[in-house]
C-alpha cells in the first residue's frame, strides 16, 4: 500500500466517523468511496465507523472485483457509475440526514430556494425515483438524477453528493441537508417562492471564482473586469 493510498483511506475513514459527529448520518448506513488508481476506494459494509481501520476499506476495480474478504457497501454500484459516468467527481458522499430523506420521502426535488442550490451544479437538486437499496436500477435512477448536478435525492432512501475530492463532497452534503431543512420549514406556508434560472445562472458563474485564489489568478480576473 503506497503513502497515497494509506492517506486516502485515513481520509475516508474521518469522513465516515465526520459524518455522524456532524449529525447528517447515524450508524452505518452512509457510505463513502472516491476515485484511486484504475479503480476506486468504498466504505465497507456493516463496520462500526469508529472500529473502521484503513485495512477495512474496500478497493474495487470497475467491473465490480474487489481485494481482500472485507465486503464494499451494499450501494458500491451507484458509486462506481458515478465515478465512472462522471469524470469531474473523485468522490461521492452518501448519507440519510433527517430533513433530506424527509424531502425524498415526499418525493420532491428542493427548488432554488436560496442561492447556495448552486453549489449543486444548478437550480435545483433532484429527487431520483424510488428503487431498492444497492441494485444497479438505483444506480442507473441516481446518474439521470445527477445529470449536470453533484447532488441529488433518492426517494424514501437519502442523499447522495459528489464532488472533487472526500472534503467537498462531505461538505456539499451537509449543505444539501441544510436547503432540505428550510424548505421542509416553508412549505407549511405554501410553494416558497425561489430564483430565476437567470439568478442561478449569475450565482453559477459568481462561485468559479469564489473562495480563495491564487495571485496569477486575481491578477487575471482584474484584468478582464
Amino acid at each position: 500500500m503506497t503513502d497515497e493510498e494509506l492517506n486516502l483511506r485515513t481520509e475516508l475513514i474521518e469522513a465516515c466517523r465526520a459524518m455522524n459527529g456532524l449529525g447528517i448520518n447515524k450508524g452505518t448506513s452512509g457510505n463513502i468511496s472516491v476515485r484511486h488508481g484504475d479503480g476506486f476506494l468504498i466504505s465497507p459494509t456493516g463496520i462500526p465507523y469508529d472500529q473502521l481501520r484503513p485495512e477495512h476499506v474496500v478497493l474495487m476495480n470497475w467491473d465490480a472485483s474487489y481485494e481482500g474478504d472485507v465486503l464494499p457497501s451494499s450501494e458500491w454500484r451507484f458509486h462506481r457509475d458515478i465515478l465512472q459516468a462522471r469524470s469531474d467527481l473523485n468522490a461521492v458522499v452518501h448519507t440519510h440526514s433527517t430533513h433530506a430523506t424527509s424531502v425524498s420521502i415526499l418525493g420532491r426535488d428542493i427548488p432554488a430556494i436560496h442561492y447556495v442550490i448552486a453549489a449543486a451544479g444548478g437550480e435545483s437538486i433532484r429527487c431520483a425515483p424510488y428503487e431498492l437499496f444497492g441494485t444497479q436500477e438505483l444506480a442507473d435512477r441516481v446518474v439521470e438524477a445527477l445529470e449536470g448536478r453533484r447532488a441529488c435525492l433518492m426517494a424514501h432512501h437519502g442523499v447522495i453528493a459528489g464532488h472533487v475530492n472526500i472534503a467537498k463532497a462531505l461538505s456539499l452534503a451537509v449543505t444539501v441537508e441544510e436547503l432540505a431543512h428550510q424548505y421542509l420549514l416553508l412549505l407549511p406556508n405554501g410553494e416558497p417562492p425561489v430564483l430565476s434560472s437567470a439568478q442561478i445562472a449569475e450565482v453559477l458563474e459568481k462561485f468559479k471564482t469564489y473562495g480563495q485564489q491564487s495571485k496569477s489568478a486575481e491578477a487575471t480576473l482584474r484584468k478582464a473586469s
